[in-house]
C-alpha cells in the first residue's frame, strides 16, 4: 500500500525557518507531480507548492521568494523549505502526489506548522 509520510512540522517564531520532508513508498515516484498544500480551520485547501518529474515548479503568490520545494527521486522524497515564515503561515500542511498540479490523488496525513508572532 502506497503511502505518504509527511514529517518537520513544529512550533517556531516569525521569521524563522522549518523544513518538511514527505516520503513516499511508490515505484512511480520519479513519474509524479508533487505538492505541498495547506489547511486551516474552516478554510479550503490551498496549494502552496508543486514539481513536476522534470522539475518545473509552481509556487502561490503568498509564498513566492520564502518557500522552495524540491525532489529527490532516488529517495522518494519531496521537500519544503520555509524561510522567513510568518503567522499566517500557520495550516495543517500535507503532501500529495498525482499526475499533474490540477490532479493531485494520494495524500499524506499532514504535519502541523505553527509560527508564533
Amino acid at each position: 500500500q502506497v503511502q505518504l509520510v509527511e514529517s518537520g512540522g513544529g512550533l517556531v517564531q516569525a521569521g524563522g525557518s522549518l523544513r518538511l520532508s514527505c516520503v513516499a513508498s511508490a515505484y512511480w515516484f520519479g513519474i509524479a507531480t508533487l505538492g505541498w498544500h495547506r489547511q486551516v480551520p474552516g478554510k479550503q485547501r490551498e496549494l502552496v507548492a508543486s514539481v513536476s518529474p522534470g522539475g518545473s515548479t509552481y509556487y502561490a503568490d503568498s509564498v513566492q521568494g520564502r518557500f522552495t520545494i524540491s525532489r529527490d527521486n532516488d529517495k522518494q522524497t519531496v521537500y519544503l523549505q520555509m524561510n522567513n515564515l510568518k503567522p499566517e503561515d500557520t495550516a495543517m500542511y500535507y503532501c500529495a502526489t498525482g499526475p499533474s498540479r490540477s490532479q493531485f490523488n494520494l495524500w499524506g496525513q499532514g504535519t502541523q506548522v505553527t509560527v508564533s508572532s
